[in-house]
């Protein structure tokens, strides 16, 4: 790429996506630098969110595009809720070394923030002796990834330990440490802590195109234009067209629908853990999970999808799913569905995340974040802020000066606000 060409991806992110012009920023005037901001990160998931706050808090003036109306609006509104632990990740992987620093921070700001955390442990459970065959190996994987705490269960263990699963079920390896979290109050709480920190949030600005001349980006961003010296590409779904801006991708993203069901209150206390199947290559596969907000669900499927935009869910593969359910734990059978959600995950050709500095263009690559996203967003941030100091200038993290907790919205700790009233109108 050569500073002072125009660059307009060849593409519309999405339906009544403006067309990309680029003239207008071709012979645009040199900006003062009081109107440039040191870094624009392109993506408000909760990715974006987190290397936001790390931005902020780093001193940088940082500004998020989000082309969404909201923050969440892509990626980051349909997923598990789960915290990793990384015992099933590549070892050596960029992934796991995002997971575990992200979990471990998580972990050490949750109370200031006021995050909930659901301990409930996971429960990797065979079905058939194919699958218990592999239980060591899954155990000796998580002992190479430093998660020592692994242990396998016999069948009557695991009988006892859950007596409303399926008596179908072999044995099982108990992971202590994997939790339940709210996956909408963390990323909330990022982008409180990063505003308080004088960074910007700006919704509804989906970038169109950009131009990197003198030194700095001149972004196309709802209508208006954004200069910054870096770009931060977090766009999940949408991050191989956005890249087009800096370079021809070297990644495709090749989104995967996770259809969702979740069941009526009454079935939360059929488990007490998180339920996993015996993972695959392609996936982590269906999981039956509590939620912070007192239901029991189950998902995802995984489907390979064309769609980047919409997450829609079909009726064939919810009743597979509510099979699927039903056949782990029997007593689901009598209990009805309270809702149905999907999401669309990022996914690529590759098998690992990808971020990258691409120094000349001042650019970093935040790329092929997938389920496990939520768990290591602020282990990505500190990521990137490593790639900063090593290509652009060391950033120097100070301790925040505002800690805005949010409100809980936790089954399982104290509401006041949820305690019963007296009824005055059925209507």
């Amino acid at each position: 790429m050569v500073e002072g060409a125009v660059f307009g991806p060849p593409f519309s992110f999405g339906a009544g996506s403006a067309k990309v012009e680029t003239s207008s920023l071709e012979h645009a005037p040199q900006l003062p630098m009081n109107k440039v901001f040191d870094i624009a990160v392109i993506g408000g998931g909760v990715v974006g969110l987190a290397i936001l706050r790390f931005l902020a808090l780093a001193g940088q003036r940082a500004v998020l595009l989000e082309r969404g109306p909201d923050i969440l609006s892509g990626a980051s509104k349909g997923n598990s809720a789960l915290l990793h632990t990384g015992f099933d990740a590549p070892p050596g992987s960029l992934e796991l070394s995002c997971m575990k620093e992200g979990r471990a921070e998580y972990l050490a700001i949750r109370e200031r923030l006021n995050l909930p955390l659901l301990e409930t442990s996971a429960l990797v459970v065979a079905w058939s002796e194919e699958e218990r065959a592999k239980l060591a190996t899954i155990a000796a994987k998580a002992a190479t990834n430093g998660i020592d705490d692994v242990h396998e269960l016999s069948r009557a263990e695991l009988a006892a330990a859950e007596p409303r699963l399926s008596p179908e079920a072999l044995a099982a390896l108990r992971v202590p440490g994997e939790h339940v979290i709210d996956p909408w109050s963390a990323p909330l709480a990022y982008g409180h802590q990063a505003i308080a920190h004088g960074a910007e949030i700006r919704r509804n600005c989906e970038v169109t195109g950009g131009e990197f001349r003198r030194g700095y980006w001149r972004l196309k961003a709802g209508g208006e234009e954004v200069a910054a010296r870096i770009v931060v590409n977090a766009a999940g779904n949408f991050g191989d067209l956005v890249e087009a801006m800096a370079r021809q991708p070297t990644f495709r993203i090749l989104p995967r629908r996770g259809q969702f069901i979740v069941f009526d209150k009454p079935a939360h206390d059929l488990v007490g853990a998180i339920i996993l199947p015996v993972p695959t290559a392609r996936t982590k596969g269906v999981v039956l999970f509590r939620t912070i907000f007192g239901n029991l669900a189950i998902g995802p499927t995984a489907e390979d999808v064309e769609e980047r935009e919409v997450a829609a869910c079909d009726g064939e593969t919810l009743d597979r799913l509510r099979v699927r359910a039903i056949a782990m734990v029997p007593a689901l059978a009598g209990i009805g569905i309270n809702a149905i959600y999907a999401g669309l995950r990022p996914a690529s050709e590759r098998s690992d995340y990808i971020i990258e500095a691409l120094p000349k263009q001042n650019w970093i690559t935040v790329a092929g974040i997938r389920s496990t996203g939520l768990t290591s967003a602020l282990g990505i941030a500190r990521h990137v802020g490593r790639l900063h100091d090593a290509h652009f200038g060391t950033l120097t993290p100070r301790e925040p000066s505002s800690w805005t907790p949010v409100a809980n919205l936790a089954e399982h700790l104290p509401r006041p606000y949820a305690t019963g009233g007296s009824i005055i109108c059925h209507c």
